[in-house]
């Protein structure tokens, strides 16, 4: 059963009827500073009553978050978290989420990621695979940067998203991060419908969340984030 909670609120609140089993599983003191830390985002003249949260346990240690908002102002602590920058195979930058976190994240991210080494000529980061680097002027302490598929209706399209969330998770266990957000990889210009782009993140990130304490969906569209939602109740409530 998830947790819903108003970023405006001064209280978690459960809906009518539910039992509230998910605060048996997840660390009630973290989540509440969390749901602090993202209300903050508001500060910007953002509508905080538009930026709703809603979790999910994954496992008694785990949780799935999904929530509205601007990426590249989530973090956790500063220090055992990521965010993930749905790249390109080049690592330079590009349009959308991509360009944005470049932006927030200072000329240093860019540095960064021209001294990753290329494994083909012009490409640092093949479809589905993922490279990290710190996260310089952006809240959280890394960015992680992987590549999602340009969509074409086939099974390499759904090989290459979930190997995207699942080598992102890998890399930031290496780092011994605790706290990894994403965004909706491939669902902008790269065209992956939003229910099976759903289906395929929140699918893989429940097989691949141990050793992870949070794993956060911050999503700007109204869009996705419905789709996330009713997905996620989908699969985490059966």
């Amino acid at each position: 059963m998830p947790v819903c909670s108003s970023l405006c609120s001064n209280a978690i609140r459960l809906h009518r009827h539910q039992k509230p089993i998910f605060l048996q599983t997840l660390n009630l003191s973290h989540f509440t500073a969390t749901r602090a830390k993202f209300a903050r985002m508001s500060s910007q003249g953002a509508d905080a009553e538009a930026q709703k949260l809603i979790s999910f346990s994954l496992s008694p240690a785990a949780a799935l978050v999904i929530q509205k908002g601007d990426i590249t102002e989530w973090s956790v602590d500063g220090s055992s978290d990521a965010i993930v920058n749905p790249a390109n195979e080049r690592m330079l930058g590009g349009g959308g989420a991509d360009g944005a976190i470049h932006r927030a994240a200072g000329p240093e991210l860019l540095e960064a990621c021209y001294k990753v080494p290329e494994v083909l000529p012009g490409i640092r980061c093949p479809t589905g695979e993922a490279r990290i680097t710190p996260g310089f002027r952006v809240p959280a302490s890394h960015v992680i940067h992987a590549v999602g598929p340009i969509y074409d209706g086939g099974s390499n399209s759904q090989a290459s998203l979930r190997n995207a969330y699942r080598n992102s998770l890998m890399v930031a266990k290496e780092k011994e991060l605790q706290y990894v957000a994403f965004p909706a990889i491939s669902c902008g210009v790269f065209g992956y419908p939003y229910d099976e782009a759903a289906t395929i993140a929140i699918s893989t990130i429940k097989e691949s969340s141990d050793g992870l304490k949070e794993v956060h969906f911050v999503l700007f569209s109204d869009d996705i984030y419905n789709v996330w939602v009713s997905k996620a109740k989908e699969l985490l409530q059966q």
